[in-house]
């Protein structure tokens, strides 16, 4: 008898119940229409995404250690680490100063600003300060300490993702040092917490659906759909612009690896579409991270890219924050010259740098901006209070694909990725789920695994076990083999 089909219904049902990518678009609608139906209610949906965030944020620290500690003592060349961070931070800064030229030349196009002939005196400057909570971007010298540790616990306690970096490399450089003989016990260890991390990630990441829809709603119910019209134009060149950059992503990466972007946009696809959700970014790091990994791109490398691209490679924030800058500069009727541009393209040079983790850091930024160009009025940095949180998802998505494809372009710069794996992986041919992990051999079908069963024809009773085997060396020859018989 032919088997069964199952109904449209069942197979709707099944979809639903295992692609997370499913439930996180469904969740993604359901709070769209709950915050445009229900807006008081979705107001008081908030700490669903927020515990959501702070679950994930729990584990990224312990989870980077762990990595970044691994592949530095697996890769056993602390040289080759160091010239991994060096051609991280070239092409962070190459695609960051990309990212804010696309900007400047997209906002001079279309000129989303003009028109509007904004008075800066009606524009209430202290929302500015409620969303920035009255802080500042640090300095050079205030952001190079506070990337140096004052203690191994409190780097971790403070979530601080460049001092666990420093304090990761530190240890890995003296596992080198050490050697496994002296402490034949630490590696192994850090590796099983890995493992343990990766476990408590996979728990977490079922809750990811609530977080979205927890998340959309009340961002519709917040600022409903209104301010896409007040701020059309505006929104459209930051997406238009966005898209352009992933473009360009998109050539580099073939360029470089000979990958595809977009087969690689299917393959994170469940991630993509809860940093859409949750605007975060940190929500998918555990798991982006993993899947480089899968995808053939050595430990070392996603363990010292990664994090330190989410601090370095802001290049979704660095569109928003030139295009940004001359919107508000022709919304209040000040024409910018191309000196004063350029001052903007080396002064988010540096803002742009350490924002991560800081409050309403893109406001920060752009008022310093503002300041160093003189021209400007502080205040209307205020314009962009009510579509800034319509922008997270352009920004999260562009930097999320920016790192990635950072990583596997130093990867490959550096010798340390796997270009055939990642080409299997990213053609489906090679289940993401059930790979092995980079370095570890493949065991061909049919065959046994070496932790598998064993056969009982094949099995050595303990008196057997006890004649000594002798094992000829192949060098050795026939001569050999007969002397030791």
């Amino acid at each position: 008898m032919p088997p069964s089909v199952p109904s449209p219904s069942r197979r709707v049902a099944r979809i639903l119940r295992t692609s997370l990518f499913a439930q996180v678009a469904c969740a993604l609608v359901l709070g769209v229409a709950v915050g445009k139906l229900w807006p008081d209610v979705a107001m008081d949906l908030q700490p669903l995404g927020d515990g959501f965030t702070r679950l994930i944020k729990t584990i990224i620290s312990p989870l980077v250690f762990c990595v970044v500690v691994v592949g530095i003592a697996k890769a056993g060349d602390l040289k080759a680490f160091g010239r991994i961070g060096l051609k991280a931070l070239i092409w962070f800064e190459v695609a960051s100063t990309v990212a804010l030229l696309i900007g400047l030349l997209a906002a001079n196009v279309v000129r989303p600003g003009v028109g509007m002939n904004v008075d800066p005196a009606t524009l209430d400057a202290s929302a500015v300060d409620a969303k920035t909570g009255g802080g500042s971007l640090p300095t050079t010298t205030e952001f190079v300490l506070h990337s140096l540790p004052t203690s191994f616990v409190g780097a971790f306690a403070e979530n601080s993702l460049l001092q666990v970096l420093i304090l990761a490399c530190l240890v890995g450089a003296a596992l080198l040092h050490l050697g496994h003989t002296k402490v034949p016990q630490v590696l192994p260890a850090v590796e099983q917490a890995q493992e343990i991390i990766f476990a408590i990630v996979g728990f977490v990441m079922r809750l990811a659906p609530i977080a979205v829809f927890g998340a959309m709603a009340v961002l519709i119910g917040n600022y409903g759909l209104g301010v896409i019209e007040t701020y059309g134009k505006l929104i459209i060149l930051c997406y238009a612009a966005a898209a352009l950059f992933v473009v360009l992503l998109a050539v580099a990466l073939r360029l470089v690896t000979g990958l595809s972007l977009w087969k690689f946009l299917r393959y994170i696809r469940e991630e993509l579409l809860l940093a859409l959700g949750t605007a975060s970014t940190e929500s998918v790091m555990p798991r982006v991270m993993q899947k480089l990994r899968r995808a053939g791109a050595r430990e070392d490398a996603v363990g010292l890219v990664l994090p330190t691209g989410y601090s370095f490679n802001l290049d979704g924030a660095s569109l928003y924050l030139s295009i940004g800058t001359l919107f508000i500069a022709q919304a209040v009727g000040v024409d910018l010259s191309l000196s004063q541009q350029i001052t903007v393209v080396l002064v988010l040079m540096l803002t742009s740098k350490g924002m991560a983790g800081i409050p309403g850091s893109a406001f920060l930024a752009l008022s310093a901006t503002a300041s160093s160009l003189g021209a400007i009025p502080a205040g209307a940095v205020a314009l962009l209070l009510g579509v800034d949180r319509i922008m997270d998802s352009m920004r999260v998505v562009t930097n999320l694909l920016g790192n990635c494809v950072a990583v596997f372009a130093v990867s490959r710069w550096e010798g340390a990725l796997d270009v055939e794996r990642a080409k299997k992986v990213l053609d489906g041919e090679v289940a993401a789920e059930a790979q092995e992990e980079p370095g570890e051999p493949e065991t061909p079908e049919g065959a046994a695994s070496p932790a598998g069963p064993v056969s009982p024809s094949l099995a050595v009773s303990p008196e057997a076990a006890e004649v000594p085997v002798v094992v000829v060396p192949p060098r050795l020859g026939k001569e050999a083999a007969a002397e030791n018989s």
